[in-house]
């Protein structure tokens, strides 16, 4: 049997056996639509605000309207204490609250400081940010109305004052996220973990399930095994791949900023190594259920210290460095520089040389597991 043959019976075995088919393409096209879900309406709007008004003055009322016409924020209502606008937070009423102090306007007018206390829910940071952003907003329209009358006050033109109020233009442009959303934040460095994962469970369940029983994976080399298996799901993979990062990255508004020929480079070994770390998995196991319960397990700690989640500076360093074995590890991070941020490829070339030294690990691993397997044979 050449190598080319035992590609095509690799296939077939992939294929056939339906725990791995239901894995693979079932799995990648579950979780490109699954993940992504709770994410879809991902830039939160008009949260739902409680308002304790001590003021009770015009500019107060001023200030209410503001804030109820910003496009992340809806006024639901005014309470007379702190402690009632916490009961609405706590009973998921509100999302958040603003205190307007008693003399507000009265201090403003005079030019004396005035605080506006605001708070919220932190438990969803983008819905705390949302009413933080749309509160701030409305507060420094309001100082800006009392810097106008001010200035009229002194005698100024009223199109002067209001050149002088209007004299720093900020444009905010975000560079790597432009919806500010979450989707586009996680979803190209999860879509790397699922094919990770995927791809590692497959390999496992294949090589779990065959080597107590007689077939075709006895009658070639150890070498020709290797290499075959890994080309078969090489191709499977490099199909899944171009999904996840052609149209699901374009269907999800990802921004894109590398070409289409650095990502193939920079995928490359990541597959590689990838798929002879499953088949070097695969020779520990004799049953096909546990490879996928092993990696299952150890999901979401590889979604954390690959650092996209979470400030890599928050795990314990022996983690980060033991995390450095896994393939997803450096190839999500990278990823992430490269196509999201627009990183040149000299920046990311250590991780890239990371990679391609996991693959050569990982086959040698591979070839000494089935070596071993091979005398269990015999």
């Amino acid at each position: 049997m050449n190598l080319w043959q035992l590609v095509l019976t690799e296939l077939k075995a992939i294929v056939s056996d339906k725990a791995i088919a239901v894995t693979l393409f079932g799995g990648v096209l579950f979780y490109s639509v699954l993940y992504p879900l709770p994410y879809l309406h991902q830039v939160p709007t008009e949260q739902q605000l409680i308002v304790v008004d001590l003021d009770h003055s015009s500019l107060s009322r001023q200030l209410i309207r503001h804030a109820d016409a910003s496009a992340k924020i809806q006024v639901i209502g005014q309470v007379g204490s702190i402690t009632e606008a916490k009961r609405f937070i706590e009973t998921g009423k509100a999302h958040g609250l603003l205190v307007i102090p008693e003399g507000f306007r009265r201090d403003l007018l005079l030019g004396k400081g005035v605080t506006l206390s605001y708070g919220g829910d932190a438990s969803y940071f983008l819905i705390y940010s949302a009413v933080a952003e749309g509160l701030v907003s409305a507060g420094m329209d309001a100082g800006k109305q009392i810097q106008w009358i001010g200035m009229l006050a002194q005698g100024k033109n009223p199109k002067e004052a209001e050149q002088n109020l209007n004299s720093l233009h900020l444009n905010s442009m975000p560079a790597f996220n432009p919806s500010l959303g979450y989707t586009p934040y996680v979803v190209p460095g999860l879509f790397l973990l699922i094919l990770h994962q995927t791809l590692l469970i497959g390999t496992g369940i294949l090589g779990a399930g065959q080597w107590r029983h007689q077939g075709y994976w006895q009658q070639v080399s150890p070498l020709q095994l290797v290499c075959g298996r890994i080309l078969a799901f090489m191709l499977i993979y490099l199909l899944f791949t171009s999904f996840y990062v052609g149209y699901c990255y374009h269907w999800y508004n990802v921004s894109i900023q590398a070409n289409f020929g650095l990502v193939a480079l920079w995928l490359l070994p990541f597959l590689l190594a990838t798929a002879a770390a499953g088949v070097a998995m695969s020779t520990l196991f004799t049953r096909r259920d546990l490879p996928t319960q092993v990696l299952l397990l150890i999901s979401m700690p590889i979604l954390f210290v690959s650092g996209f989640v979470w400030p890599i500076a928050l795990i314990p360093e022996p983690l980060v460095l033991g995390s450095q074995m896994i393939p997803a590890v450096p190839a999500i991070m990278g990823m992430l520089e490269l196509n999201q941020m627009g990183a040149s490829w000299a920046s990311v070339l250590p991780k890239w040389l990371q990679l391609w030294v996991l693959f050569a690990v990982f086959f040698g691993l591979a070839l000494l597991g089935i070596h071993r397997r091979a005398r269990a044979w015999v």
